[in-house]
């Protein structure tokens, strides 16, 4: 059987290159409308699918520098009885070109004919006037790779595959790469009456298993790996290969990865983000580099405290706890010191002051953890006072790692106090970080001697591995390279920057700094300064070859994942210190701005619009009670899930690079039937309107009425491609863009 396929352009056997996209897409089957030719097969189904499903996308991508060659695999689903006939659109990467499209058929692979751009954009934008299918226009001014596909076997498989080359690009020491799965997330699905298709229900295009391998290799060592958009498993091979693999289910998400390549002591990645007239957002990633010797490691002192009381004995919290003490002392270099001290009513000293970590002082730390034995009460307060005391006044970094199951019973038992003594006893910089096992833990304490003493909090939930948890976090803070960091950001106007504290930077991790700038101008090979302490030694890094634009349109991620961290920190401020006004107010706008998840906004699955939780008689937001509750409790699982969530949101600043997880994916909403996240712009369905969180209704801003599916509507499209991407919501749109307002009516 003899195939004939149509193309964008002719592929790179045939010497030429694509261009005019800003990335790669996923590849869409839309089946054949009848009215536009005489249509196989006869009779159709009813209703026509309006796109078939995705079953599985595997993506195999070689990155060599900036040189990337992508192989994906494709496989669409025809769920019908019917035998279909299909147009195959996938648009093409910037500066890409095509070098092989294959359709596998009855187990061979078939290779396909390539025509001309000029037919493929002629035949797309007549299916799209002639399906009146909003969801279409999402590949508005995008070049286009088009085949017609026939036949498509009824209750059967169609696997396609293409492979194309693209030069990826890099500014301010990044390397971006993108492979944006969402297009086509927004496709509705016909009701067909006769020779008219008429868009009724809204069905998202489903999505099955999407996985992917990408290899990055280059002369330079390479840093800095980083996705917003995905969990991946990071994997260098030496510092000039990293193996970057992810997989996912039913998650039309971009794929987004982002890497910089330098040969500097600690290399330094840049990100920004900025619309005209608006502040920008910028992402600044620091990690050392991966060959760093043992002599350049910084050596550290380090108290374990752990609490014996008797309820750890209760799940077999103790033999857990104990494991992972284990494994933390195991973890101790030679060079540092340690001492471990167990609390129950009483503290109780394993040495009377740090000891060395050489082989006779693990064995000795060894002999005293395995020798614990859970009893007794709570004493939190003297434990905390007891391990200030094993630090001496040096340049070594300093640490406690206070684990404990329990509200505490023993002695000083307000927690407000506690945090207070522990302040007022603390005459050196230390780093405390509280692990609470279970739910009878005080989260607003532990949050407190976290976020106060530049450490972070975390929490071990009945159902997750305590062991596993804690080892995990010993064996990132192993080996410090860099302590007390400072960024010095010049002349560059910079606000809400976090975290707040940057504390120090360990070997196999990077540190991930987020926040918002405003100059008046473009800021171009801006000086940076990056400093901080190894041992005693005072050391400082400059980078002049960062730029902070006033337009940067490339990283539109970077207002939500700010806007997250903010909130993070706004709603552990309101646990620790009480609620205002303007904190409340503050945290209802960037949740319905963004589309995050917090104690006040929530949506409503009644209408799917996205209000505030309630109010009280007074008419102020208030959480709803479950939330109200947490939001005001110190213990129990919604006081610690409260914790969990914020300290989420403010995660994600410390980076490993054996399995990176995209921390903020847990609190952002993903797209829905009830909202959509397009572009940096929030959308909640109001009775069938989509409507832009950044409409207001007493906006002076000039209103453009456009009906659906008009020859206006089609050249608005075609003229504004960035607005296209929103008008693809659907038949009824409100959006602002350019200080217009823009209705799409029916």
């Amino acid at each position: 059987m003899k195939l004939k396929y149509l193309a964008a352009l002719i592929c790179i056997g045939l010497g030429a290159v694509f261009s005019a996209m800003p990335a790669a897409a996923q590849g869409v089957i839309v089946p054949i409308v009848c009215d536009l030719r005489p249509c196989r097969p006869i009779p159709r189904p009813i209703p026509l699918p309006n796109v078939l499903p995705v079953k599985s996308i595997k993506l195999d991508t070689k990155i060599n520098g900036q040189v990337a060659t992508a192989h994906v695999e494709q496989v669409f689903r025809n769920d019908t009885q019917h035998t279909l006939e299909g147009t195959y659109f996938f648009p093409i990467p910037e500066n890409a070109s095509i070098s092989e499209f294959a359709i596998w058929e009855n187990g061979k692979k078939l290779i396909g004919e390539v025509r001309t751009r000029e037919e493929a954009r002629r035949i797309y934008d007549e299916i799209v006037r002639r399906q009146r299918d909003p969801g279409l226009l999402e590949y508005a001014g995008k070049d286009l790779f088009q085949a017609s596909i026939f036949p498509i076997p009824p209750n059967s498989d169609k696997k396609l595959e293409i492979k194309y080359t693209q030069v990826l690009k890099a500014e301010s020491g990044t390397v971006s790469y993108r492979y944006p799965l969402g297009t086509g997330r927004n496709l509705w699905r016909n009701q067909w009456n006769g020779q008219e298709g008429v868009a009724r229900n809204q069905v998202a295009q489903s999505f099955g298993t999407v996985s992917g391998t990408i290899e990055i290799m280059s002369k330079d060592p390479i840093r800095n790996v980083y996705s917003p958009s995905h969990s991946i498993d990071v994997r260098p091979k030496g510092e000039n290969t990293t193996v970057v693999s992810f997989e996912t289910r039913n998650n039309d998400s971009d794929l987004q990865l982002f890497y910089g390549l330098s040969s500097a002591d600690f290399g330094v990645s840049l990100l920004t983000y900025r619309e005209p007239g608006k502040e920008g957002y910028f992402l600044m990633t620091i990690s050392p580099r991966d060959n760093i010797a043992e002599r350049e490691l910084v050596n550290k002192d380090i108290v374990f405290v752990l609490d014996t009381s008797g309820s750890m004995a209760e799940e077999g919290k103790m033999e857990k706890a104990r494991s992972a003490l284990l494994f933390g002392i195991r973890t101790l270099r030679d060079g540092d010191r340690f001492n471990v001290i167990n609390f129950a009513g009483e503290e109780h000293l394993m040495e009377r002051g740090l000891i060395k970590a050489d082989a006779a002082g693990k064995r000795r730390g060894e002999e005293f953890v395995k020798g614990l034995q859970p009893n007794g009460g709570t004493n939190i307060n003297d434990s905390l006072a007891a391990s200030l005391k094993q630090f001496e006044k040096n340049d070594r970094p300093k640490m406690i790692v206070f684990m404990t199951d329990g509200l505490p019973t023993v002695g000083e038992t307000n927690g407000d106090k506690i945090a207070a003594n522990f302040a007022k006893a603390k005459n050196i910089d230390v780093r405390v970080f509280p692990f609470g096992f279970g739910y009878d833990v005080n989260t607003a304490l532990l949050d407190k001697l976290g976020t106060e003493n530049s450490g972070v909090s975390d929490y071990v939930q009945p159902k997750e591995d305590l062991e596993v948890k804690v080892s995990n976090f010993f064996a990132k803070v192993s080996s410090p390279v860099l302590s007390d960091l400072q960024l010095d950001l010049g002349d560059l106007e910079v606000e809400y920057m976090y975290p707040r504290k940057l504390g120090d930077l360990f070997k196999g991790m990077q540190l991930t700094v987020i926040g918002r700038y405003k100059n008046r101008a473009d800021l171009t090979n801006a000086a940076v300064f990056l400093r901080g302490k190894a041992g005693n030694e005072n050391r400082s890094f400059a980078y002049n070859d960062l730029d902070f634009p006033l337009r940067a349109t490339g990283n539109d991620f970077l207002p939500r994942l700010w806007a997250s961290r903010r909130v993070g920190w706004l709603v552990e401020e309101i646990r620790v210190n009480g609620e205002t006004k303007e904190l409340r107010d503050e945290v209802v706008e960037l949740g319905t701005r963004y589309g995050i998840v917090t104690p006040y906004t929530s949506y409503l699955a009644t209408d799917g619009t996205f209000q505030y939780s309630r109010r009280d008689a007074s008419g102020v937001f208030m959480p709803a009670p479950s939330q109200q509750e947490a939001m005001k409790s110190r213990s129990g699982a919604g006081a610690v899930q409260m914790s969990v969530q914020q300290n989420t949101m403010k995660a994600n600043t410390q980076i490993s690079v054996d399995g990176a997880d995209s921390a903020e994916q847990q609190v952002i909403i993903r797209n829905t039937t009830q909202n959509q996240f397009v572009a940096n712009k929030n959308f909640f369905n109001q009775s069938g309107v989509w409507v832009d969180a950044d409409y207001k209704q007493d906006s002076k801003a000039t209103e453009v009425v456009v009906k659906f599916g008009s020859d206006e509507y089609f050249e608005l499209a075609a003229r504004e491609p960035g607005l296209a991407q929103y008008l693809a919501l659907g038949e009824e749109v409100v959006v602002t863009w350019n200080n217009r307002v823009y209705r799409i009516v029916k």
